[in-house]
């Protein structure tokens, strides 16, 4: 564990009280070191904004957030060696998201844990792991999701491919695991009944965070005369995947979940232009003065291009957290969890909803494709690359919405 930087980095008007401990449990080492890393500056950044304003009212007075980190090295082992030293060290409150793995184990981890020692119960704020299982069959009264799952951002995808006419073939491949597998699934599904004549032409799943030359799997997506490829990937499984698709010639559209970020446009260059679409909660050309600040405002904080990494709803959870403390008027995990089903926040002039019945955030969602800074809507670029990502389309919290077969156990009187 590492413990420190975030109080460090706290403003001089933080609040003295007793720190509320937020235990970030993610890949700080490793090949996903540098996806954990950005998720560390994201909720950083969020905790000072709460405690630049007096942190967290409660009835003993003022209280900052305060971001404790416990390396799980990517692994889901180690992610619930970091849960028991968190609890060990009176940390009633985890997040984590960089794998859904990882995700459902503390999931099931959390349950049996609360219910053995209601003492010392914990909560459990997911911010990027979204395999769609998390809020319907292993749904739990501890665990709120504040990314949209993979389903939902499939829909989004889809609402953009199923106006490419000119798509006739694609190619699905993405990470062996829980989430990987889901995107080919939902990716299957929802081709059928949006664009059933779109051939498939492979799908494929290949270890994560191991193979170190993506080169064979980009020659036999360029092989298979695929038009597109729609994948999952994320991190360097991403970028080193599309830096092979270029370096071997493939010419296609690149349907993504992540492909805004972490070295991708950097690493597709001008080949990515009009080539690499991606959906997220938001982008930092999403085109209102609101927006543009808060971007600007991040890149301030943080100015080193290669910390380039914002995401709104890693802003709005821990927003949706400092309301829900305050509400429940105590640092309980129970009583948090009852004002956080109930959460309604805004920032920058996004928003967004929790659904009691699943713990699945509801926010809007948008497409993008990449072009060239400077190019009209793109102007801000990706990690210094000279490349960023204009806003095409934008469903609203409604259109991208979907149902739920979550059945929670809740626990007495809650």
């Amino acid at each position: 564990m590492v413990t420190g930087a975030a109080q460090a980095q706290a403003p001089a008007t933080a609040p003295a009280g007793a720190p509320i401990r937020i235990a970030l449990i993610e890949a700080l080492s490793g090949p996903l070191a540098n996806t954990g890393e950005a998720v560390y500056r994201n909720l950083v950044w969020a905790t000072e904004r709460v405690n630049a304003r007096g942190g967290v009212r409660l009835p003993d007075g003022r209280r900052p957030l305060i971001i404790d980190r416990f390396d799980s090295k990517g692994q889901t082992e180690e992610a619930l060696s970091g849960l028991r030293s968190a609890v060990d060290k009176d940390i009633r409150i985890v997040a984590q998201g960089n794998s859904s793995a990882a995700a459902a184990g503390l999931v099931d981890a959390i349950n049996k844990h609360n219910e053995r020692d209601p003492a010392r119960q914990v909560l459990f704020l997911n911010y990027s792991a979204v395999d769609p299982i998390l809020t319907n069959e292993k749904c739990s009264y501890w665990h709120f999701r504040f990314d949209a799952h993979a389903n939902m951002r499939m829909s989004a995808l889809m609402s953009v491919i199923a106006d490419d006419k000119a798509l006739r073939s694609i190619y699905l491949i993405g990470q062996d695991y829980s989430f990987g597998q889901a995107v080919l699934r939902e990716a299957r599904t929802q081709l059928g009944q949006h664009r059933p004549d779109v051939k498939i032409v492979a799908e494929e799943l290949h270890p994560m965070a191991r193979v170190k030359d993506f080169a064979p799997y980009a020659m036999k997506i360029k092989a298979s005369g695929a038009q597109a490829v729609l994948t999952g990937n994320w991190g360097n499984d991403l970028t080193l995947l599309v830096k092979a698709a270029r370096e071997v010639g493939f010419d296609g559209m690149f349907y993504t979940f992540y492909g805004n970020a972490l070295g991708a446009p950097a690493a597709l260059g001008d080949a990515g232009i009009g080539k690499v679409v991606a959906v997220a909660d938001w982008f930092p050309n999403v085109p209102t003065a609101e927006s543009e600040a808060f971007y600007q405002s991040f890149r301030q904080r943080f100015p080193n291009p290669a910390d380039d990494y914002v995401h709104m709803r890693m802003q709005l959870l821990v927003e949706a957290l400092a309301q829900a403390i305050e509400r429940a008027g105590q640092v309980d995990a129970a009583a948090i969890a009852a004002q956080l089903e109930k959460a309604q926040v805004d920032l920058a002039g996004q928003g967004g909803r929790m659904r009691a019945a699943d713990h699945q955030f509801q926010q809007t969602l948008a497409v993008a494709v990449m072009d060239r800074q400077g190019a009209p809507g793109v102007k801000f670029d990706v990690e210094g690359s000279g490349y960023g990502f204009r806003v095409i389309r934008q469903l609203t919290p409604q259109q991208a919405e979907q149902p739920t077969t979550c059945q929670m156990r809740r626990p007495e009187g809650r």
